[in-house]
């Protein structure tokens, strides 16, 4: 489905990877493990090869965005990704099973990038006229969300949700710390937004600075 003429979404098992349409093939996000051949296919609807993927942005280090990471990695792409949530992707299930938390579970689902480009709250990566990196954490350590500010949009990955229609903030249960990922939305509000792409749900095109704001406004400092 085109969002816009250059980004198109890639509904993939339970989630929506976004395809970056130019010279320079991007990635947003990955879907799980085993996901490259649905990504392929979809690239191919445009007349262009998995191969001329160029780099691969990943929101944060949850299986179901950057669990397929590895394999378009080892197919060539440039794997970017925040620090905090790279580290963690080295946890295997010995040390997820003897201590157990939601974050090493996910973790230990996703197989571990051989290399990747580290991504930092501030970096701008050529894509969409520059698509900059704001750094929201609390949903996991090192979540980013993507702005371009050319065409007004907002990647959240799952710093924000939009269940029945309604815009909120990112899930309490699968969350690392809910109360920071609240707070991680004021900085969103700054932000001239004309277009919401969220991972799990219909993209928000109407109103969607008013409903930041609205969001930001409600957190407690």
């Amino acid at each position: 489905m085109a969002i816009s003429p250059d980004v198109y979404e890639i509904q993939l098992t339970r989630v929506k990877a976004h395809l970056i349409l130019e010279p320079d093939l991007s990635l947003i996000d990955t879907g799980y493990r085993g996901s490259q051949s649905r990504i392929a296919r979809a690239i191919a609807l445009h007349g262009r090869s998995i191969d001329d993927l160029a780099r691969v942005i990943c929101t944060h280090g949850h299986p179901d965005h950057a669990g397929c990471a590895r394999a378009l990695g080892q197919s060539g792409a440039s794997i970017f990704m925040h620090p905090a949530d790279r580290a963690g992707l080295g946890t295997g299930w010995r040390a997820a099973i003897r201590h157990p938390s939601r974050g090493r579970v996910f973790a230990a689902m996703t197989p571990e990038p051989t290399d990747f480009v580290p991504i930092v709250d501030g970096d701008v990566l050529p894509v969409l006229g520059g698509l900059e990196v704001v750094h929201t954490p609390g949903h996991t350590a090192g979540s980013v969300c993507l702005y371009g500010a050319r065409d007004g949009v907002l990647f959240v990955g799952d710093v924000l949700q939009r269940r029945f229609g309604r815009v909120s903030y990112a899930s309490g249960l699968y969350s690392d710390d809910h109360a920071a990922a609240k707070r991680s939305v004021k900085r969103l509000a700054a932000l001239d937004v004309e277009t919401i792409i969220f991972s799990h749900y219909p993209p928000l095109r109407e109103g969607a600075a008013r409903t930041l704001t609205a969001l930001a406004r409600d957190v407690a400092d």
